[in-house]
């Protein structure tokens, strides 16, 4: 299927009778908003998920105090992580999430966002020669304890 020059999603076709062809991408945000038809959704039948996500759904599961049904939606919300990830890489983020008992979506996502290197990089000044004769001097710390005794604390 297409949607101009997009292509919005793609499916095997069935050539012989009656053949049913599931995506479980498709399926999980209907799950999201239904999150007790999991355990009977037939499109994550042949998923084989990793043990690691047993133990999430379990500990989400057990963490649910306000609201019933939380947990299970924020387990489906971690298998929609399965939508932009390879399940490899997911389960490698869930497995840490779960070392330091991070139970959310947003802390294994933590672990699938690349992070930014700060001691590779360069400070360049190709292009910005007058940079050079910049001096900065040090700070006068002193400038600080004068606001304490002005308005803060002795």
């Amino acid at each position: 299927m297409s949607q101009g020059h997009t292509v919005v999603a793609e499916h095997v076709r069935s050539w012989g009778k009656e053949g049913i062809f599931f995506d479980y991408r498709h399926y999980l945000p209907l799950l999201e908003r239904k999150p007790g038809s999991l355990n009977h959704a037939r499109p994550l039948a042949d998923l084989n998920l990793p043990e690691c996500f047993d133990t999430l759904r379990r500990r989400l599961q057990g963490e649910e105090v306000v609201r019933q049904g939380e947990g299970l939606r924020e387990f489906i919300r971690v298998l929609r992580l399965l939508e932009d990830y390879p399940m490899d890489r997911l389960r490698k983020a869930v497995e840490k999430a779960l070392r330091i008992h991070a139970h959310s979506r947003d802390a294994v996502l933590q672990f699938l966002v690349p992070r930014f290197s700060w001691p590779n990089t360069t400070f360049l000044l190709d292009g910005h020669k007058h940079l050079r004769l910049v001096k900065v001097g040090k700070p006068d710390l002193s400038a600080y304890r004068n606001l304490l005794t002005q308005g803060g604390e002795p």
